[in-house]
C-alpha cells in the first residue's frame, strides 16, 4: 500500500513543472501526515526536484511509457550489435538512434509546451538510456533529478564505461564505472577492428553527405536552367505573338494601299 501510495507521489510530483514541484511535495507530505504514515511522509519529503531536462524526460515516461519502451529496445538492439561488432547492423540502428533521440525530445518539449528548452540536455540523457542498462532503467522509472550524460564508444566485448551525472545521486542509480582489465591480444584486436569499423561507418556517413550536398546543388543548377528555358521560351512565344501581329498590320496597311492605288487607276 505504501509503495502504491509513494508510486503516485512520484507521478504526481515528477510530471508536474519543477516550478510547481516544492509546492505539491508539500500537499503530498501533508496527505501522508494526515494519515499517520509517517514513513511515506519522510520518503516523500526526500524527493528532490527535477531540472527542466529531467522533468522533460520524466514526463516522457509517465506520459508516453510506450515511446520510452521503443526507445529502450532499440537501446537493447544496440548494445548487442556492438558487443557482436556487427557494422551493417550497428550503422542502420545509429541512424535510427539520431532519428529517435531527436523525435523523443521534441516530443518531450511538445508535451510540456516548452518548445526548444534543454532539448540538448534531453537528447544527452535518452542516448545515456540507450547506451547503458542502467540509465534506461533509470530513465523508465521517471524520477530523475539531473540530465545523465554518457561517455564512451558504446559497449566493446570488455567494456570501460563511465555513467556520468551532475549534481546528486539518482535514487537507484550511482556512478557506474566498469573494472579495469590488462587488455588481451583479443581485446586489443576487437578494439581495433571496431574502431576500423567506426572510422569506416564515420568515411560513409562524409561521402553520403557529399552526395547529397552535390546531387542537391546539381538538382538547384538543372531548376536554374529550366526556369531559364522556360523564360526564354515565355519571351520568344511573345515575340512571335508580337511578329504575327506585325505582320498581320502590314498585310493590312498593304491591303490598303493596293486599293486606293486600284481607285486611282
Amino acid at each position: 500500500m505504501v509503495d502504491d501510495a509513494l508510486a503516485a507521489a512520484v507521478a504526481r510530483l515528477y510530471s508536474a513543472p519543477p516550478e510547481d514541484f516544492v509546492a505539491i511535495r508539500s500537499e503530498e507530505v501533508a496527505k501522508a501526515r494526515k494519515a499517520r504514515d509517517t514513513r511515506l511522509a519522510k520518503e516523500i519529503g526526500a524527493l528532490r526536484k527535477p531540472t527542466v531536462a529531467a522533468w522533460l524526460v520524466n514526463l516522457l515516461a509517465h506520459e508516453r511509457p510506450d515511446l520510452v519502451e521503443e526507445l529502450l529496445e532499440l537501446g537493447g538492439q544496440l548494445r548487442e550489435a556492438q558487443r557482436d561488432l556487427r557494422g551493417a547492423e550497428l550503422r542502420e540502428l545509429s541512424t535510427r538512434r539520431r532519428a529517435t533521440v531527436s523525435a523523443l525530445a521534441k516530443q518531450a518539449a511538445q508535451l510540456a509546451g516548452r518548445g526548444e528548452t534543454a532539448l540538448a540536455e534531453v537528447e544527452g540523457t535518452l542516448a545515456a538510456a540507450l547506451a547503458d542498462a542502467a540509465a534506461a532503467a533509470s530513465v523508465q522509472e521517471g524520477r530523475l533529478t539531473k540530465s545523465l550524460e554518457y561517455t564512451g564508444f558504446g559497449e566493446t566485448p570488455r567494456p570501460q564505461l563511465r555513467l556520468v551525472q551532475g549534481g546528486d545521486e539518482q535514487p537507484g542509480l550511482s556512478t557506474v564505472t566498469a573494472k579495469r582489465s590488462t587488455p588481451t591480444q583479443d581485446d586489443r584486436e576487437q578494439r581495433a577492428e571496431a574502431r576500423r569499423r567506426e572510422e569506416e561507418r564515420r568515411r560513409a556517413e562524409e561521402e553520403h553527405a557529399r552526395v547529397v550536398k552535390q546531387a542537391r546543388r546539381e538538382l538547384m543548377t538543372a531548376l536554374q536552367q529550366l526556369t531559364d528555358a522556360e523564360t526564354e521560351k515565355s519571351e520568344a512565344e511573345r515575340a512571335v505573338a508580337a511578329a504575327e501581329k506585325a505582320i498581320k498590320s502590314a498585310e493590312k496597311r498593304v491591303k490598303l494601299a493596293q486599293d486606293a492605288l486600284a481607285d486611282l487607276s
